[in-house]
């Protein structure tokens, strides 16, 4: 690779097979053509396999006329005598010009003749910067001249002969002296810069191409640092090579922490995508699916076209066969450090499970193995931190126990003291406790894992199947009928508020509880949508009454109606600031209670 300033060329150099005047015509006169590609069709095997051919001619060569005004091509095909070269030339137009020259070598030399606006290229960093970028992992060497280096000046050599010696030396031999220093000073200049060296400057070893035992923990580490621009070291990683239908080559990453960018939709992400090592972009996008958009690493195609472009990849089917795989083996190395090495997977957990959140509802055929990944917290530990699985959940489910349980708030203190879950803890049945933004959302899509369905404890009419004995359910019935004078006079104070009142079986402390319709969205839900600019249909609770309660025994001894109402009220906030709500009129709430408080302390 050569390039002349001030004649604004670049000259690119092999010593190749070269072309014939008439392949010189076939592959260069038609622009869609490709040569290579014609000539990879009829290799099969391991002929195939090896070859690492990545110049194709066709449009991919036109692509010379974005900077240049002018492109010469001069050829020569091996075995061929030298009197047998050609020389083809063209302005990006619709015609070229060609001839027969004289080329001592076999193999191809293209000039660029630069246009005006595009001289910069003409220039060793860039085009080494170029190089480096693009085609560092090509297997063959790219080689660039040396900047010249200039030789140090000698030291003057002292002189041998005084003033008075030189005056004495005769005209003849001061003559000489004339003459000689020209050739002496020609002799200098000749020796003042070193003869031009060669350098490769691509590093002609693609680490993802080498064989895993060829390559050293180190190495893995060091590269995906250069990758992902990450200071730490990753997690783990997965370097493997496909071959048969498609033929590819991937090596990922799961980093430690989450990327500065990860909830900005509007970043760039993806894998380093080569084509036969060739570097193609930095951020494609259709090789995994946005909810695993925190994995790094390259994907490198043999099967995919040196032209390809975002929109070529969104249509092309192998891509999407290769999305298939790709994400199958995230999943599996996910599940591998899940398995052997919990501590690691906490990090993770820790780091980027909320993005993981999103895959059911995005991937619905993995939908299984994902669900096996995600980590909750739980009332079987009663802390904060999520690492208990659906398998944890599932090996600790009680005799008789058929559905998993969950619940959902803003914050994980509201949801571990949420009244819901006072008959599960009576019970020792364990509860999922949710609180990351996206958790109801997930769960919207997640109705199942392992046979067994997922139940909000806070929505639809609590149903405990075998873990409620035939002598619960007629006790519970009972107590809806005695309480059936309760429920109405309730609902008649509270009005269209509600959407209707009834007696609870799910508490055991609090004397009133709010729950939702079983298709009705979840305040978090809710809150979520609303902030999207979306219109929700209206929806209203269901008041649920602890009749066991001294406060439900006392409401419904209240003679007086106004305090009734007064009464019902501030059970029916109360019940609102215990699921973590807002009150619409605090101060109203804040009125009743101090009216209460006063009349409590005549």
């Amino acid at each position: 690779l050569q390039w002349d300033e001030e004649a604004k060329t670049i000259t690119v150099q092999d010593n190749g097979i070269g072309m014939s005047h008439d392949e010189v015509i076939d592959h260069l006169g038609t622009i869609a053509r490709s040569g290579t590609a014609e000539f990879l069709k009829n290799l099969s095997g391991d002929q195939k396999k090896d070859s690492h051919l990545i110049g194709q001619f066709g449009v991919g060569f036109y692509s010379a006329f974005i900077v240049a005004k002018q492109v010469d091509v001069f050829t020569r095909r091996a075995g061929l005598k030298s009197n047998e070269g050609v020389h083809w030339v063209s302005a990006g137009e619709a015609d070229f010009s060609i001839e027969t020259v004289e080329k001592a070598e076999r193999g191809t030399t293209i000039v660029l003749h630069l246009r005006d606006d595009a001289g910069e290229f003409a220039d060793r960093f860039r085009l080494s910067s170029i190089v480096k970028k693009y085609s560092d992992h090509v297997a063959i060497p790219i080689k660039m001249e040396k900047a010249p280096e200039p030789i140090e000046d000698m030291p003057e050599a002292e002189p041998t002969a005084d003033v008075d010696d030189t005056e004495k030396a005769s005209d003849g031999e001061q003559e000489q002296a004339k003459a000689d220093k020209p050739a002496a000073k020609d002799a200098e200049s000749e020796t003042e810069t070193a003869p031009p060296e060669w350098e490769t400057v691509n590093d002609a070893r693609a680490l993802w191409a080498c064989s895993r035992s060829e390559v050293k923990e180190e190495e893995y580490k060091a590269f995906y640092q250069h990758v992902s621009h990450d200071f730490e070291e990753p997690l783990t990683w997965s370097h493997n090579r496909v071959e048969g239908k498609l033929d590819y080559t991937s090596l990922l990453f799961i980093p430690k922490r989450a990327p500065y960018d990860l909830w900005n939709r509007d970043a760039t992400r993806g894998l380093k995508l080569y084509v036969q090592r060739t570097f193609i972009m930095d951020d494609a996008d259709q090789f995994l699916p946005l909810y695993l958009r925190f994995i790094k690493g390259v994907v490198d195609s043999n099967d995919l076209s040196l032209n390809v472009s975002r929109e070529i990849l969104q249509q092309d089917p192998a891509v999407a066969t290769i999305k298939s795989a790709l994400t199958k083996r995230v999943l599996d190395m996910l599940t591998q450090l899940a398995k052997k090495d919990t501590d690691n997977y906490q990090v993770f957990w820790e780091a980027l499970g909320q993005v993981l959140k999103e895959g059911p509802a995005e991937d619905f055929s993995n939908r299984e193995k994902i669900a096996k990944l995600l980590r909750f917290a739980s009332t079987h530990t009663d802390k904060e931190k999520q690492d208990q699985s659906l398998d944890d959940y599932i090996g600790r489910m009680k005799e008789g126990q058929e559905k998993i349980y969950y619940v959902v708030a803003e914050h994980f203190k509201t949801a571990s003291n949420s009244p819901h879950l006072e008959v599960f803890r009576k019970k020792e049945v364990e509860v999922l406790v949710l609180y990351d933004r996206i958790d109801e959302w997930l769960m919207s899509h997640l109705t199942e894992y392992d046979g067994k369905s997922f139940v909000d404890v806070s929505k639809g009419e609590l149903d405990l199947g075998k873990l409620d004995s035939e002598d619960d359910k007629k006790a519970q019935e009972a107590q809806e009928e005695e309480h059936k004078a309760l429920t109405e006079r309730v609902k008649k104070a509270l009005g269209d508020t509600v959407d209707s009142v009834r007696i609870t079986h799910r508490l055991t402390e609090s004397p009133a509880c709010l729950a939702l319709k079983q298709q009705d969205f979840g305040a978090q839900m809710r809150r979520i949508m609303e902030q999207a600019g979306q219109q929700l249909p209206e929806s209203k609770p269901i008041l649920e009454l602890n009749p066991e309660h001294p406060l439900i025994n006392k409401l419904d001894q209240e003679s007086d109606e106004d305090r009734f109402a007064d009464l019902v009220q501030i059970l029916f906030d109360q019940s609102h600031l215990a699921a973590g709500d807002q009150l619409d009129n605090p101060a109203a709430y804040v009125h009743r209670l101090n009216k209460l408080l006063l009349e409590l302390s005549h």
